[in-house]
C-alpha cells in the first residue's frame, strides 16, 4: 500500500482543460501524487479537493473522456493533514467521472511497479522492529535525499519525486515506483532502490527477503506499525474472515499498475487481467512455508485472500457482464463496507458502514458530513479484488519474490495488455471461459499451480501460449524488453513454480529447515 506516491500511471489528476458547470476557470491544489495505493490501507496525508473542484470533473457523452473547455490548473502542494469538508453531496456521476478521468492516449501510458519485502535480523532471522525500521528510514532519507513522511512523531515512509517507500502493517517494506515508460526504466528503479536499502540495512545487520508469505514466524512474533488506520483494520478483520490478520502482517506481493485509453479499453484489459490472474499467481507462486513447515500451498499468499473479506476481494464476475463499465464498478465499490474516515488528524472508525450513507450525510460517526473525492479515493484503495480499478488498473495476483521476478511481473502484463494483438488474442482464448471455470482456477491454483487441470489439459499449456503472446507483444513494443520474461518463461518450460523449487530444497539439502530460505531469497 503506497502512502503518497504509488506506482501509478496516472499519478495526479491531469492539468487539462475540463468543462466546468459554471463555465469559469477553477484553480485548485492537489498533493502531487493524489493516488493512494493498494492493499492494506490508505494514507490520509493527501490534499483533498474542495467542493467546487469536485464538480469540475465531467464525463463527455459515453463516460470515457473529459470535455475540453476552460482550464483547470492542478498545482503541486504539500500534503495537508485534514480533509476539506464538502458542503454538498457528491453525486454518482462525480464518482464515475473520477474513474473516467484516468483515460489517456496510448503515448501517455506508463508502467508503475510496486513490491513488498520482509526485513529481518541476520543474527536471529526475526522480523525488524519498528525502532529498526525508523532508523533505516531516517538513514535512507539522509544518505539518499528522500523526504520523510511522518504520522505524529513517527516516521512511516519516504518520498522522492514520484517514488515512495511505505510500511505495511507488519513492517513489510514497500517501494511504490514512479510511472515509467519502459521495463528497462522499471528494472533500473528496482535495482537502485535495492542498492540504497541494502547499503544502509547491511550496516545494521538487517537483510530483506523476497517471498510471498512470512516463512518462519507466527502472528504473535510480528511487530505492529504505529499507523492509525491499522488499528481499525486489525479490529475489523476477524469479523469478516479468518485470514485477514495474516494478510495484513504476513504477506508480500509485487504488482503492476497500467493505463487504459477509454472505457472500452479498460473493460478489455480488466477482463483479460481477471481471466489470466490465476496464471500469474501460478507463475510467481512463492509462499509454500508457514511457521517453519510446508503449508500445503504453493501460494499461501493467494490462498489467504480467499478468506480475508469476501465483500471486498475476489474475481468480480460482473466485469464480464455486457453492461459493465465505470458506472457498474462504482455501484460495486459503493456497496463495499467502509473502513475509516480521516478528520481533524484522527482516523474515525467506520468499519462495516456504508459509503452510500456517507454520500447522504448519514454516516453515524459524523452525521451531516459529506465525502470529498479524497474520501472516495481512499475508499477505492480499501477494495482488494484480483484486479482493481482506480484511474488505472492494478494486477494483484503475484507473490513477492527475488529481484528478477520483480522485473518479470510487469513484463508479463505489459506484453499482454499494452499490445493490441496480444490483448485480442488473450480475449479470444478466454472468451468462452465460464465464471465457474475462472473461479475454479482461482480456487485451485494456490495449491496446484501450473499443474491445475483445465478442460482437456493443464493450466501450464495455456500459460505456454500466454507467455509467447507476452513475448511477442514486448517485441512489437520495440524496446528490446523480451529478456525480462526469461525468469517466467523458464517456469512455464519446466512446469515447476518457484515454490516447488523451494520445497525441493526444503526436503533435500536444507534438511527440512526453512532457515536457509532467508539466504536463498535474500535481496
Amino acid at each position: 500500500m503506497a502512502l503518497i506516491s504509488p506506482a501509478s500511471p496516472s499519478h495526479c489528476i491531469r492539468a487539462e482543460a475540463i468543462q466546468c458547470k459554471a463555465g469559469n476557470n477553477l484553480f485548485y491544489s492537489v498533493s502531487q501524487n493524489m493516488e493512494t495505493s493498494k492493499l492494506k490501507g490508505t494514507s490520509p496525508h493527501l490534499t483533498s479537493l474542495s467542493w467546487n473542484s469536485l464538480k469540475a470533473l465531467r464525463v463527455d457523452g459515453g463516460g470515457v473522456g473529459c470535455k475540453r473547455g476552460h482550464q483547470v490548473i492542478v498545482a503541486a502542494s504539500p500534503p495537508t493533514e485534514d480533509a476539506v469538508v464538502a458542503t454538498e453531496p457528491l453525486t454518482k456521476e462525480d464518482l464515475v467521472s473520477y474513474l473516467a478521468s484516468g483515460c489517456k492516449s496510448k503515448e501517455k501510458w506508463r508502467i508503475g511497479t510496486e513490491h513488498e519485502k520482509f526485513g529481518f535480523e541476520f543474527g536471529t532471522l526475526r522480523p525488524m522492529k519498528y525502532e529498526q525500521i525508523a532508523e533505516l528510514l531516517n538513514s535512507i532519507s539522509e544518505r539518499f535525499d528522500w523526504e520523510k513522511i511522518m504520522e505524529g512523531d513517527n516516521i512511516i515512509g519516504l518520498k522522492q519525486g514520484k517514488q515512495s517507500i511505505s510500511l505495511e502493517p507488519g513492517g513489510q517494506f514497500e517501494l511504490s515506483g514512479a510511472p515509467l515508460e519502459t521495463l528497462h526504466q522499471t528494472c533500473a528503479e528496482v535495482n537502485s532502490h535495492l542498492y540504497q536499502v541494502k547499503a544502509v540495512a547491511e550496516e545494521m545487520g538487517i537483510g530483506f527477503l523476497g517471498i510471498g508469505f512470512q516463512p518462519k514466524w507466527g502472528l504473535k512474533d510480528i511487530p505492529i506499525m504505529p499507523k492509525g488506520r491499522y488499528e481499525i483494520m486489525r479490529n475489523y478483520m476477524p469479523k469478516v474472515g479468518s485470514l485477514g490478520l495474516d494478510m495484513m502482517f504476513r504477506t508480500c506481493t509485487v504488482q503492476v499498475n497500467l493505463d487504459f485509453s477509454s472505457e472500452a479499453d479498460m473493460i478489455r484489459k480488466f477482463r483479460a487481467g481477471l481471466a489470466l490472474q490465476p496464471i500469474a499467481t501460478a507463475l510467481f507462486a512463492n509462499s509454500p512455508f508457514t511457521e517453519g513447515k510446508p503449508n500445503g500451498y504453493l501460494s499461501m499468499r493467494s490462498q489467504i485472500w480467499t478468506d480475508t473479506d469476501n465483500n471486498r476481494a475476489g474475481m468480480l464476475p460482473f466485469v464480464f457482464d455486457d453492461s459493465f463499465g465505470f458506472e457498474q464498478y462504482v455501484d460495486y465499490a459503493l456497496d463495499v463496507p467502509m473502513y475509516f474516515v480521516y478528520r481533524k488528524k484522527k482516523y474515525i472508525d467506520c468499519s462495516g458502514m456504508s459509503f452510500r450513507d456517507f454520500m447522504a450525510g448519514k454516516l453515524p460517526p459524523i452525521p451531516g458530513d459529506y465525502p470529498t473525492l479524497h474520501d472516495w479515493e481512499n475508499h477505492l484503495t480499501t477494495i482488494f479484488p484480483e484486479v482493481r480499478l482506480k484511474r488505472y488498473l492494478e494486477m494483484r495476483g503475484a507473490d513477492g519474490g527475488p529481484w528478477r521476478r520483480l522485473c518479470a511481473l510487469p513484463a508479463f502484463w505489459v506484453g499482454i495488455l499494452y499490445d493490441e494483438v496480444a490483448l485480442q488474442s488473450v480475449l479470444d482464448i478466454t472468451a468462452d471461459w465460464t465464471a465457474e471455470e475462472r473461479q475454479m482456477l482461482r480456487n485451485k491454483v494456490p495449491k496446484s499451480g501450473l499443474q491445475t487441470p483445465f478442460r482437456d489439459g493443464l493450466l501450464r499449456h495455456i500459460a505456454e501460449d500466454v507467455i509467447k503472446l507476452a513475448k511477442d507483444g514486448l517485441e512489437r513494443r520495440g524496446f528490446k524488453e523480451m529478456g525480462f520474461l526469461n525468469e517466467v518463461a523458464e517456469v512455464v518450460r519446466t512446469g515447476v513454480t518457484p515454490a516447488e523449487k523451494l520445497l525441493e530444497l526444503y526436503h533435500g539439502e536444507w534438511g527440512q529447515s526453512v532457515d536457509p530460505v532467508f539466504q536463498e531469497l535474500l535481496y
